[in-house]
């Protein structure tokens, strides 16, 4: 009876511990997640090129500008 008790408290803050650390990243991003390391934010949207007016991925053009 013992060891199913400890079970469930184990469990119990197992549980506790993994949800507290989701909101804690979520609520308190780290800078990392705001930026790639171009430097270039998250969720950006693509850019028309004025030439074809195809749209191109900002990472794309990054790449371009750095001469990768």
């Amino acid at each position: 009876m013992q060891q199913l008790f400890l079970t469930r408290v184990f469990v119990t803050v197992v549980c506790a511990l993994s949800i507290a650390t989701l909101f804690y990243v979520f609520i308190v991003p780290m800078p990392s997640m705001y930026t790639s390391r171009d430097g270039i934010p998250h969720f950006t949207p693509n850019v028309i090129d004025p030439i074809t007016g195809d749209t191109i991925r900002i990472k794309r053009l990054v790449q371009h500008y750095k001469g990768e």
